[in-house]
């Protein structure tokens, strides 16, 4: 039997309930249908991994983004049928030469601390993203807006967004969840991490309290501009063992969690109580290399630990067959996928590989990884390590809660300490541009972007350049299948796989959206 096959013990709690005394007790009177029930409309939601903050520029991953949504909107939301949708902005349109937009804002909506919204809070928000003032203070993830030259008030509702080139991506990328707009005033009257604490956006819940490592508390908006929602406030509370959510869901502690843990799936979907919610999503899960170091520098390393792993293995033991062994860097929903894996487990490649690479002897390695972020995060790394050691390769793991994790891994190169580390990357505008340029453009290196690997080769660069100003779609396709092509043979990640989202919420709660971008919203829900 192979060494890496796990055994996943479950416990099994068992409750007795005793009657005593010498009657049998009262029946129960039958409810009047007519009744009303006041049931109290305060939602609480468990989800693994507690935001790093709530700052545009500073937020880094989905936990956040789906906390800070309900208070924090966008000018065009993403809907989870993958169509752009009227938000702050209720149309947009391209100039005829390409190189400008027209964004055409909602009138009368107002910041939660009074402040209007107009052209000159769109400007604001988007020139401190793009760090217009102070290019060192731009946004982690200011390329979304990489080809953009000046925003500008044309009048009280209307902005115009100059282009140094046409680019493509524009709209999907303005509907992304870190271009949220906030208030202005509050923006100068707070200090930095004052706002990275407490947002102040246009959104239907406000901002009531973090406690933090526990909890965030929103209240309902009742200015909201839109349909004020019926809940009166919606808590998220950080809980990063997935056997843990599960029984503050079943006994009612909680009413939904994100991230049902595989061997809990059967069991809770026999439970009246409780519906169990599948849902796609656009994240791939992945083990990168820091290819400063000497020994990633040989592609053949790099290939031989991906050929060492058994994704196959991985979903269908610890995943129940929830998700998909990766075949492209980005998932097969994103506009620009092309299938070029997986990489099959072939442990004789892989040790012939090692061999040719120098290391026939074996090597050594450490692998950092999170633990609470991702589904299985901290066993699915365990079985990585098994399998890496029946080739060789002496994989050392160092765990680390989320935002102490990201702190850790997404730095600069003579700053990393990890030869291998965990991530996962959900291209949330569904645009191969968001899932590979951020990732693999050489300019996106810490402390600019997410290019962990440190990844640099000069044709990916002028491809990705190529694919984000090119207007033509059929085009544009072509040159991210060329990408994918040459990603895949360079190999800068040990690609593991597609993530599938498993959700639960009681049954009494209505109107929760479980978005493929994995969001969990709450704005229209409410509890019967």
């Amino acid at each position: 039997m192979r060494k890496y096959l796990f055994v996943l013990l479950a416990l099994a709690l068992a409750v007795g309930v005793f009657a005593y005394g010498c009657a049998p007790p009262e029946p129960e009177p039958e409810p009047d249908p007519d009744e009303v029930v006041d049931v109290e409309q305060d939602l609480v939601v468990a989800i693994g991994a507690e935001p790093e903050n709530l700052d545009p520029l500073k937020m880094m991953s989905a936990p956040a983004a789906t906390v800070a949504e309900h208070m924090v909107e966008n000018l065009i939301y993403l809907d989870v049928d993958g169509e752009m949708q009227p938000a702050l902005a209720e149309s947009w349109e391209a100039a005829e030469d390409g190189m400008s937009w027209y964004l055409y804002l909602r009138e009368g909506v107002q910041f939660h601390d009074g402040t209007p919204f107009n052209a000159e809070a769109v400007k604001y928000n988007l020139d401190r993203f793009l760090g217009v003032d102070d290019p060192d203070s731009a946004a982690v993830f200011a390329f979304l807006l990489g080809e953009v030259s000046e925003v500008e008030v044309v009048d009280e509702y209307t902005v115009q967004i100059h282009l140094e080139n046409p680019f493509a991506p524009i709209v999907s990328h303005l509907s992304h969840s870190f271009i949220g707009m906030h208030s202005p005033d509050s923006l100068e009257a707070l200090d930095e991490d004052e706002f990275a604490e407490a947002p102040v956006g246009t959104g239907p819940f406000t901002f009531a309290s973090w406690d933090r490592g526990n909890e965030i508390v929103m209240e309902r908006n009742d200015d909201y501009w839109g349909e004020v929602p019926q809940l009166d406030s919606v808590t998220f509370k950080f809980v990063p063992e997935g056997s843990s959510r599960v029984i503050m869901l079943e006994t009612g502690e909680v009413h939904a969690i994100m991230a049902v843990p595989p061997t809990d799936i059967d069991r809770l979907e026999g439970e009246p109580e409780i519906d169990v919610v599948h849902q796609t999503s656009v994240r791939v899960l992945y083990l990168g290399f820091n290819m400063e170091e000497e020994v990633f520098e040989d592609v053949r390393v790099r290939q031989a630990l991906n050929y060492a792993v058994d994704k196959n293995a991985i979903i269908d033991t610890l995943f129940q067959g929830v998700g998909e062994p990766s075949t492209a860097p980005i998932v097969p929903a994103i506009f620009g996928y092309k299938q070029v894996g997986p990489y099959e487990y072939d442990q004789d490649r892989a040790r012939e590989l090692l061999e040719e690479a120098g290391y026939g002897d074996g090597l050594e390695v450490e692998l950092y990884h999170p633990t609470g972020r991702y589904p299985q995060d901290d066993t699915v790394v365990e079985a990585v390590q098994a399998m890496l050691a029946e080739v060789g390769v002496d994989a050392r793991l160092t765990t680390y809660d989320w935002g102490t994790y990201l702190d850790t891994v997404i730095v600069t190169p003579d700053e990393a300490e990890h030869d291998i580390y965990m991530l996962g990357w959900g291209t949330v505008t569904l645009d191969a541009d968001y899932g590979l340029y951020a990732l693999f453009h050489s300019t996106q290196w810490p402390p600019y972007g997410n290019n962990v690997s440190y990844y640099a080769d000069d044709e990916v660069d002028a491809l990705l350049d190529e694919a984000r100003i090119t207007p033509e779609r059929d085009v544009r396709e072509d040159l991210y299948h060329q990408i994918i092509e040459i990603l895949w043979e360079d190999a800068p990640w040990i690609f593991l796989h597609d993530e599938g989202q498993v959700n639960a919420v009681r049954s009494n709660v209505e109107g929760l959206i479980h978005h493929p971008l994995e969001n969990l919203s709450a704005w229209d829900a409410w509890i019967e």
